[in-house]
Parts: structure tokens; sequence; C-alpha cells
């Protein structure tokens, strides 16, 4: 694979208390699938982001498994209602084990 997979997060960094918003993320990574040969006739290893999480102060708030036909570069969003002001924190699981993890912080007025 080339590159390191890239997580990126957009996040409002204020609200006001009760406000619901919109998290927006997003992950640079190929998502191979698993069905494809390479040149020798070799089936490529399937590697893909399998599992998203999000959390909030600690507490998760969002969770997602993802398949085979997931696409490359996988784009997520989900609505958030401002309770306190925080921090989020992002982790994304691929097939080999690896953890890729981002933060935002909110400022709940």
């Amino acid at each position: 694979m080339a590159g390191n997979p890239t997580p990126r997060v957009r996040v409002p960094s204020q609200a006001k208390k009760g406000e619901l918003i919109e998290v927006k993320t997003l992950i640079s990574h190929e998502m191979e699938s698993g069905q494809r040969k390479d040149a020798s006739g070799n089936t490529i290893p399937r590697q893909i982001i399998n599992k998203f999480t999000a959390a909030f102060n600690g507490k998760q708030v969002f969770q997602a498994d993802w398949y085979t036909a997931i696409s490359a570069n996988p784009y997520q969003a989900f609505f958030y209602k401002a309770q306190e002001s925080g921090e989020f924190k992002f982790v994304w699981n691929d097939d080999n084990g690896s953890e890729y993890t981002s933060t935002a912080k909110l400022n709940v007025a």
C-alpha cells in the first residue's frame, strides 16, 4: 500500500448547548478488497478499514463496521447533540490490526 493512511475530521470548534452539529470524517486509505490479482496471478490480500468509532469525553457516541464493498478513502458523517465542552476521539481500525486516530475539541457555550 502506498503511503500512510491519513485521517481528517471536521468538527465545529464551538456550539450552543443542545445544538445538533454535523461531524465529518475521511481517511485516505486505498482499501484493497481481496478480490484482485497481482501480475503473477496471486490474490492480493484484503486490506480495508473495517471499523470506525467516535467517542466524546471517553464515551462512545458513534460506531460503524465496514466491509469489503467500502470505497477507498472512506467518508463518514454523523450528527451529535452538543451538551458540554470536551474532546472527540476518532479511531479507524484496519485488517492488519493498525489503528489510526484523530482528535477534535468542541467548546459548548
